[in-house]
């Protein structure tokens, strides 16, 4: 005997024009918590990547861009919390361990492309984004070598992964090691691939290490221009689809107007502050773009080769570190 009950729908809320599932208020609440210090970095990424794995992200939210636009507002906020002295040595004294790490990491990652017979966009999209700043260097090299979509998943993909991880062992190592705060921001910088990640793990070790490892990031991403118009010219790809990172431009301008205007300085605390709390909302973000099929998608040799790259660096930046940083 069939029933006469009209079937019960899921309700249903407006968001900006656009209809979502109420069961995705949790992925709301769980963002909104990340505002506040009772979540840290880490602990923000695995929710994010819980909720994905369980089908709580709305899927009618474009994320990644969402992402993208929180992400630069946050390290423009964290410029107003940087002296401008501070920012002019620590980017001279990294200066030649940002060089001398680029172009290691990218010629290294060339020959190890070539023994693991990995596709060679694939193999330097991995090794731009493990020499300069992650997804930010691959979303810019990728249009300009004329990348495939899936190649461009494929290094996206790995670099996420160790991004993850990342947020877990450097401070757990920099504490083991007894590294002092500006060596482990330098370390950071260094050795760990999205500004996202860099920022979070500096932050999760000390607000010194913070504002170390932010100026010699984004020194460091700044190489994203010339290194995508280099491989422009090596794979002979498009260099007129090279994304430039107009945020480092504001972050910079941050520091010199905190600079020039002191009388704000209470003002700029609170946006420092704010602006961490920000940064942990867009580890979520990150987080619940991650997933498992994505993981699996990424294969052994993609893997193997980030792995590889990320050891090469990190233990090669750390022995530096620690022998001429105080």
């Amino acid at each position: 005997m069939s029933s006469n009950k009209p079937s019960r729908k899921p309700h249903t809320f407006q968001f900006r024009g656009k209809q979502l599932q109420a069961s995705d208020s949790l992925f709301f609440i769980i963002a909104l918590l990340c505002l506040l210090p009772i979540i840290s970095s880490p602990v923000a990424l695995i929710l994010g990547f819980t909720l994905a794995s369980f089908g709580f992200v709305p899927t009618k939210l474009n994320i990644a861009a969402a992402t993208k636009k929180l992400l630069a507002y946050s390290i423009i906020g964290l410029g107003f919390g940087i002296h401008l002295d501070q920012a002019i040595a620590a980017s001279t004294q990294g200066f030649g361990l940002i060089v001398g790490s680029i172009f290691f990491t990218l010629t290294f990652g060339w020959f190890l492309t070539k023994a693991l017979r990995l596709e060679q966009k694939t193999g330097h999209l991995i090794a731009s984004g493990t020499a300069i700043c992650g997804g930010s260097a691959i979303a810019a090299v990728a249009p300009a070598i004329n990348a495939r979509d899936d190649q461009t998943s494929l290094a996206l993909a790995t670099v996420f992964v160790l991004n993850s991880i990342a947020l877990f062992i450097f401070p757990a190592i920099g504490h083991l090691l007894e590294m002092s705060q500006h060596a482990f921001g330098t370390w950071a910088a260094i050795a760990i691939h999205d500004t996202s990640s860099v920022v979070g793990a500096a932050g999760a070790y000390g607000d010194e290490a913070l504002r170390t490892a932010t100026t010699i990031k984004l020194a460091r991403a700044l190489w994203i221009v010339p290194i995508a118009f280099l491989s422009a010219l090596l794979f002979k790809g498009d260099n007129k689809k090279i994304g430039i990172p107009y945020f480092i431009l504001f972050y910079c301008l941050a520091i010199v107007f905190a600079h020039f205007v002191p009388s704000l300085e209470n003002i700029y605390s609170h946006i420092f502050v704010a602006s961490k709390r920000l940064l942990v909302v867009c580890l979520f973000l990150i987080g619940s773009g991650i997933t498992i099929q994505k993981l699996r998608a990424s294969g052994l040799k993609p893997l193997l080769l980030g792995v590889l790259l990320w050891v090469a660096i990190g233990v090669g930046s750390l022995s530096y570190i620690l022998l001429n940083v105080a």
